[in-house]
């Protein structure tokens, strides 16, 4: 952490914990009868409310996604080469709003919160949410901080679902969606990584069928396995090779089960500081989310036809060496947007880090971002 904060930081931020009465009946049948959204804003709402900005994170994200709590933290929010002064998403121009969703574990109401009916903690009883409950709520959220319109909704990867979800749940509350190395439904094949991830935290014998907290546990050999799992999807090969190759952390074969080779010591340390944060009810929640995420298949499986519903533009953007969401499914959206007569702006960025490339910032991601952000701004202030 440097002695001052950057020039292009949005400095210190709080955030804060905001609590909804009305209930909240969710896809599964089961109604939340109140919550508690946590966010955090950056930036200043101008008079007429119309410059806000809504940030959807994803699987492992929260409301912390610029900025820093304290002199003293080391790393900013995840999502601060994006948001700030001078940046894609201009906190000189927007007015941004980021939140940790339902079901969350860093402050919203979910598997870790009090079951107001029981006095316990929900853990598996926890009601299942959606892509489409986590938006419900955002509106609400919208709702109370008097935003009618959001300038645009921006989400990478499981937030990009999340924007696209919002075009179709609430046409005439946004005026861009943007959508970033995301897809409209998942594969088989990324189903089949969250289910080994899932069952990987579901077979530690610290699980208790997802009653931990009563035990005192907490399955971190699971949960750790799980984020190992997924960190490996998130990357792409050629990343891992120039970071890692085949380097052996001594110059020596043990013959043994430990971490010998570079890549092996990092994914355990990955794994190690997940499990120490993350709650293994909520992992498993938001993989399911993104497992039933699927626009289309309340037409027919047209997804033309959902998107048909939209009335806002889009930026939709893919990364060449993403094979977790590939540019293929981009394409298959945006070919949807096109026959549904829906204004879309598409580009696949060449980069070297696969799924995680969102998050990187690269020169053409930044200025085709940032140019795409500028006509919003732009728009505000007509």
């Amino acid at each position: 952490m440097p002695d001052s904060l950057p020039p292009d930081s949005v400095g210190l931020v709080e955030p804060q914990t905001l609590h909804f009465d009305e209930p909240l009946t969710l896809a599964c049948g089961q109604t939340l009868p109140h919550y508690d959204l946590v966010v955090e804003t950056y930036g200043d709402l101008n008079a007429d409310r119309s410059n806000a900005v809504l940030i959807c994170h994803a699987l492992s994200g929260h409301h912390h996604a610029a900025g820093y709590h304290s002199l003293e933290e080391r790393k900013p929010g995840w999502w601060d080469s994006c948001i700030g002064p001078g940046k894609p998403i201009d906190t000189n121009r927007f007015f941004v709003v980021s939140l940790n969703n339902l079901g969350g574990c860093h402050g919203s109401t979910g598997p870790i919160s009090t079951n107001p009916d029981t006095g316990h903690c929900y853990g598996p009883d926890f009601p299942v949410v959606t892509v489409k409950d986590w938006v419900d709520s955002q509106a609400k959220l919208a709702d109370r901080l008097g935003i009618k319109q959001w300038a645009a909704v921006v989400g990478g990867s499981l937030g990009g679902m999340q924007a696209l979800q919002w075009s179709l749940s609430y046409p005439e509350r946004l005026r861009h969606a943007v959508v970033i190395a995301s897809t409209p439904r998942l594969t088989a094949q990324n189903i089949a990584f969250n289910e080994v991830a899932r069952k990987a935290i579901t077979s530690d014998p610290e699980f208790y069928d997802g009653r931990y907290a009563e035990h005192n546990a907490t399955p971190r050999r699971g949960l750790m396995l799980a984020r190992m799992v997924g960190h490996i999807t998130y990357l792409s090969d050629a990343s891992m090779g120039e970071k890692f190759g085949r380097e052996l952390r001594e110059e020596a074969y043990k013959f043994g089960y430990d971490a010998e080779f570079q890549v092996e010591s990092y994914l355990r340390y990955q794994g190690e500081r997940f499990s120490e944060t993350f709650d293994a009810n909520t992992y498993l929640l938001m993989t399911r989310a993104l497992d039933y995420f699927d626009p289309a298949y309340d037409y027919d499986n047209d997804l033309a036809a959902a998107m048909s519903q939209a009335r806002c533009e889009f930026l939709v953007l893919s990364f060449s060496t993403d094979w977790r969401f590939t540019p293929t499914r981009s394409e298959e959206l945006v070919n949807a947007m096109i026959a549904a007569r829906r204004k879309v702006s598409y580009a696949e960025i060449d980069a070297p880090w696969g799924h995680d490339a969102f998050l990187i910032p690269t020169p053409r991601y930044e200025d085709i971002f940032t140019a795409y952000m500028d006509r919003v701004a732009r728009e505000v202030q007509q």
